[in-house]
This record gives structure tokens, sequence and C-alpha cells, in this order.
């Protein structure tokens, strides 16, 4: 009963200060979503501990280590909340080094998400973009007027490239080459959706990788080129 009466506490002042911190945002730097759900963390952890050392058995050493097991796990839990914004970068870091080209959905500094991508090893932001339900790879590249797609992968998304008409002049790390202008139905990064896609489609032979171009690039909220990840912005 006590420990029900000392929850009841907890939660009744953790209410206080979020009635209190209303207008400002915060209680104790935290924002007041975070501290709410700090105060009924707390509370369960406690109960927890609470539970087992009820039934403890053995001498007062015993009892001493058990306290402290305990206090660890609610640290831990605690430590864990306050940083999870901290071991979510790390998570995507890990993911986009062990899967290369992943783009990862992060939340930012003021709560919004963002798709993250990871410089390669070759130095260049390439990433796979779903193109009508397909994945392809492609390459980031801002210099880029339109998505230009590769021969090869017009194919592996169903389009016709025999009958397409190669009349755009462009130019590739290949040298110039022509280009068949088509519109994409859908193509997407992560959450990030867009539809009647102007794109190209380069002649057989004369692109090596797909660009993800301005046609795509142009239509973010924002993109944040920083030393080895960019930020895209729905």
């Amino acid at each position: 009963m006590k420990a029900l009466t000392v929850v009841l506490v907890f939660l009744g002042i953790g209410l206080v200060l979020l009635v209190m911190n209303h207008d400002s945002g915060r209680t104790f730097g935290l924002d007041n979503e975070g501290f709410g759900h700090l105060v009924y963390m707390v509370p369960i952890a406690g109960l927890l501990g609470a539970g087992i050392l009820s039934g403890r058995r053995g001498d007062l050493g015993t009892v001493a280590r058990q306290i402290a097991t305990w206090l660890v796990i609610v640290l831990a839990l605690v430590a864990a909340y306050l940083y999870r914004d901290d071991f979510g970068r790390f998570g995507a870091r890990m993911t986009a080094g062990l899967l290369p080209g992943t783009a990862v959905v992060v939340t930012g500094s003021d709560g919004a998400s963002e798709v993250v991508i990871h410089k390669t090893l070759g130095d260049h932001f390439q990433t796979n973009v779903t193109v009508e339900g397909k994945v392809l790879r492609m390459l980031v590249d801002t210099g880029a007027s339109s998505v230009v797609l590769s021969y090869e992968d017009a194919r592996t998304i169903g389009l016709d490239v025999a009958s397409l008409t190669y009349s755009v002049t462009v130019m590739t790390a290949n040298g110039r080459a022509t280009a068949a202008p088509v519109r994409l139905t859908e193509m997407s990064i992560g959450p990030i959706v867009r539809r009647n896609v102007r794109a190209m489609v380069a002649t057989e032979g004369r692109l090596d990788e797909s660009l993800l171009g301005m046609t795509f690039l142009s239509t973010l909220g924002s993109l944040q080129m920083q030393t080895d990840e960019l930020r895209l912005r729905d």
C-alpha cells in the first residue's frame, strides 16, 4: 500500500509540473511530452524493483546487491530514454554502414523527419530509390537537370525502351549521348514519394548508373549536404 501511495504522489507531482509548464513547453530541460513519458516510466520501474525486493531472501549483503542491481536497471532505462535520439543516430550510422545505399529516416532537432543518405566508400551519395515499384540504385546528382535512367534500369521498371524516341542530347560521365523523355508514375526514397516525375532514359550502354536529378530533388523542402551525409526533407 505504501508503494502505491508513493507512485500516486510521484504521478501527482509530475502532473502538476506539466500543468505549470504547459505554456513554456519544457520541464527540467525536457519537452513536456518527453517529461510525461519519464513520469510514468520511473514509478513502473520502482514498482518492479519493490516487487522483487518484497520477496527477497538472504542476509543484508544480498539485499544491498539486489537494491544496487535495480538502481542500475532504473538508471539504464532513464538514460536510454533521455539519449534515445543519440541511439537512433548511432543505429542509423550502423545501418548505413552495413547496408550501403539504405536511406535512413531520422528525427531532426526540430522534431521533423529527415531522410539521411550516407556517402559510400567511392565518395558518392548513392541510394536505393523505388521507381514504379522496383528498387533501383541511383547516384544523387544535383548537376543533372533531370532524373536519368540507364537503359537497363528503364527496362527493369517495365518501360518499352525499344519504342522510345531518343531525341534529347545529354552529357553523361561517358560523354555526349541521346536520351528519351518519359514520365514516371511514382518514385520514392523512404517516406518521400513523388508522382508524375519527368525523367529521361539514356541510350543503351551510355550510362552505367541511373541519376537522381533535379526533377525529383527540386521538389524537396530542403536538401542539406554535409561532409559525409545528405539530408532530405519532404
